[in-house]
């Protein structure tokens, strides 16, 4: 799927958190946003499946594209859109049932009943999340008999359970020891097999080890987006030289 936003702005009222700003994703990547905090990424991220549609005072100008369909267009239906755009968390955030609940929830929501095809996909979607092998004899067990790191990996195959095209990814190894952040890092340079991927990082390590592509937000500005090699190692612009050495941010 190739993603694309055109010209955005956004505003939470009077306040402008995202200015004129217009990107192009292509499918089967790994697209980092970097920035300081406040800077607008994480707002950004959740526009590519219309979470800030829950903020009352939210207003977008401009478009997002995605294979060419502007999802903010009246007809389109925004509980399809987000099957179609799996989300990931900073903070693991498993439902209290077990294991394989989480991973089944959304199948079922979808109207999904037969019990063979749930026990395949929930399978399938465990050992996509790397997770299989630690958890298949304790599948009753409650999810928050996990650890962080496992628990975050049963929310991506939560995520993953209900056939997305693209993974949004808001910080999601922050909370984690560096194990299970390495861990997560190596999933998501597997999952770009299938997915397209965005991910919010403030691990300038991490986005230089996961990503294709990184894109550098400041003050709600995109300041630089270009292959991830070449914005760490010869950026062009002043400002994203001074933050990935740590002179600010």
């Amino acid at each position: 799927m190739k993603i694309e936003a055109k010209n955005v702005n956004f505003f939470y009222g009077p306040d402008q958190v995202l200015r004129d700003i217009s990107m192009s994703i292509k499918k089967n990547t790994v697209t980092a946003l970097i920035g300081p905090s406040g800077c607008g990424k994480s707002t950004f991220l959740r526009l590519f499946n219309r979470m800030n549609d829950l903020i009352e005072t939210a207003k977008l100008e401009g478009e997002i594209l995605i294979d060419g369909v502007d999802i903010y267009n009246k007809n389109i239906n925004v509980n399809e859109l987000r099957k179609t755009i799996g989300m990931v968390f900073q903070k693991p955030n498993p439902f209290p049932k077990s294991i394989f609940e989480n991973v089944a929830y959304g199948m079922k929501v979808n109207g999904i009943t037969d019990k063979s095809i749930i026990e395949e996909s929930v399978e399938e979607s465990l050992k996509q999340a790397a997770l299989w092998e630690e958890v298949k004899d304790k599948l009753k067990k409650s999810a928050f008999a996990l650890s962080g790191g496992q628990q975050q990996r049963l929310c991506i195959a939560r995520a993953l359970a209900v056939k997305p095209s693209v993974l949004l990814m808001d910080e999601p190894a922050s909370a984690l020891d560096p194990i299970s952040s390495i861990k997560i890092e190596e999933l998501i340079y597997q999952l770009k097999a299938s997915y397209t991927i965005m991910i919010v990082t403030h691990n300038m390590q991490q986005a230089s080890r996961t990503s294709d592509k990184t894109a550098f937000f400041y003050m709600g500005e995109l300041v630089e987006f270009d292959d991830t090699r070449t914005l760490f190692t010869n950026p062009k612009k002043e400002r994203t030289q001074n933050y990935i050495t740590g002179r600010f941010g």
